[in-house]
C-alpha cells in the first residue's frame, strides 16, 4: 500500500473561530497536524491539501480572502498538491480520486477540519472508493453544533459521536504518535 496524508480545510477561517472562543473538542489539533505533516514529510510521504472555496461571496472561506489562507500549521510546501473544493467532500469536483490513483495511493491519513462535516464526508467517500483510511483522532478539529431541536450540542459530544460513527465502519482510528511509530 502507498500512503498519503490528506489535510482538509485547515484555513484561517477555522483559526478565526478558535480565536473568537468557539468551543472545540480538540484545542491541540493544529499542533498535532503540524507534527503529522512534519513526520510525513520526513518519511517522504505525499501530502495533499484540500482547501474550501465557498461560492458565497461573503464567506471567509472564499478563495482569495484572508480566511481561505492556510493556517500556519498546514502551509503547503513546494511540490505538495493543493486542491480547492466547493462542497463538503474533498473528492467532490477536485480531481482528488484521479490524483490519488495516478500516484498509486491506496491508503489515506485524513486530518483537518471539521470532523463532523468535511472530514466525515471525505472519509466516507474515500471508504466507498476503496481507500483504506487512517484517522488520527488528535489531528482533527471538532466544534460544537446547534441541535436540530434547539439548544447546543457540546463539542466533546459531537466529536465523540463523529469518531464513533467513522471508526465503526469507515476508518481506522489512530493518533499522530501511533502513525509516527
Amino acid at each position: 500500500m502507498t500512503r498519503a496524508v490528506l489535510v482538509i480545510d485547515m484555513q484561517e477561517g477555522m483559526a478565526d473561530r478558535i480565536r473568537a472562543g468557539r468551543p472545540t473538542a480538540t484545542p491541540d489539533a493544529p499542533d498535532r497536524i503540524a507534527a503529522l505533516l512534519a513526520g510525513a514529510r520526513n518519511r517522504g510521504l505525499p501530502v495533499i491539501h484540500v482547501l474550501h472555496d465557498d461560492p458565497h461571496p461573503d464567506s471567509p472561506f472564499r478563495k482569495g480572502r484572508p480566511g481561505a489562507a492556510p493556517m500556519p500549521c498546514a502551509v503547503p510546501q513546494d511540490g505538495e498538491a493543493v486542491l480547492w473544493k466547493h462542497g463538503s467532500s474533498a473528492f467532490h469536483g477536485t480531481g482528488l480520486d484521479a490524483h490519488l490513483k495516478a500516484a498509486g495511493i491506496t491508503e489515506l491519513v485524513v486530518a483537518g477540519a471539521v470532523a463532523a462535516f468535511c472530514v466525515t464526508s471525505t472519509v466516507r467517500q474515500a471508504s466507498d472508493l476503496g481507500y483504506k483510511v487512517l484517522l488520527p483522532q488528535d489531528a482533527l478539529l471538532g466544534f460544537d453544533l446547534p441541535a436540530h431541536d434547539g439548544g447546543q450540542i457540546d463539542a466533546a459530544t459531537v466529536y465523540r459521536v463523529t469518531l464513533s460513527l467513522l471508526g465503526a465502519d469507515f476508518a481506522t482510528l489512530t493518533t499522530v504518535q501511533a502513525l509516527a511509530a
